[in-house]
């Protein structure tokens, strides 16, 4: 069973297409990334797919449940990791952790032994008793994706993981990314061609609502005779990041 599959999945707002049409399957263990310029359509995919919008038509099946029919079983089975950094500020990170746990239903044992593990996968382990607003931007970005972690979510969304980041963090969280996978799904969002080429299996492009091109890095470049896939996103999207 594949992870993703959409058919025609389309959102209109009034007379504005912002999603055409799209078509696409993900395997499960896979990390797409999905990139386009600003206005393409890819937050509002995102949110279809994570069931926080309905379609206007269409239908995508996460791990063979419809985003239409079936949204409370997908709601159990993905979690998000937003643009904004989601952490409470005044808790510690094993707090942080520990509460995510426990509205996903775990004991409190069982919340605290999932949140030593997580936080030791995304070496947090040395920060859990200090308060969120007291970590540096890249730890806080390491915690938020810890948080959408705690879960074990089969398929996970990151918006922008590594948006405002120094270029030492984000290598950092970039090893962290590189571990997971294979583990779980995980649909990438990000204006960096560095870190498209560095983690991705797969890449889609977007423009204009329509899913443009698709295919490994080395395949994009092929198919629009460029050497970087930065030309290759110009060439395909008709814009500029």
């Amino acid at each position: 069973m594949s992870a993703i599959v959409t058919a025609q999945l389309t959102k209109k707002y009034g007379g504005i297409t912002a999603v055409d049409n799209f078509n696409l399957t993900v395997e499960q263990g896979e990390l797409f990334a999905l990139l386009g310029v600003n206005g393409a359509g890819k937050t509002t995919t995102i949110k279809m797919l994570s069931c926080l919008i309905k379609p206007t038509s269409g239908d995508a099946l996460l791990l063979g449940n419809s985003i239409i029919s079936a949204s409370h079983a997908i709601k159990k089975k993905i979690n998000i990791s937003p643009q904004e950094t989601a952490v409470a500020a005044n808790l510690s990170v094993l707090e942080n952790l520990e509460l995510i746990a426990g509205i996903y239903g775990q004991d409190s044992k069982t919340a605290k032994k999932n949140a030593y593990e997580i936080a030791q996968k995304f070496k947090l382990e040395n920060e859990l008793n200090k308060k969120a607003k007291h970590l540096s931007g890249g730890m806080q970005r390491r915690l938020s994706i810890a948080m959408a972690l705690i879960s074990d979510p089969q398929i996970l969304f990151l918006d922008e993981p590594t948006l405002g980041l120094d270029v030492l963090a984000r290598r950092e969280l970039w090893a962290s990314i590189k571990e997971l996978k294979g583990k779980v799904t995980i649909i990438l969002t990000t204006h960096y061609m560095d870190e498209v080429e560095t983690l991705s299996d797969r890449v889609g492009i977007m423009s204009k609502g329509k899913l443009k091109a698709m295919g490994t890095v080395e395949e994009l470049t092929m198919q629009t005779d460029t050497v970087k896939l930065e030309d290759a996103f110009v060439t395909l999207s008709g814009g500029v990041l």
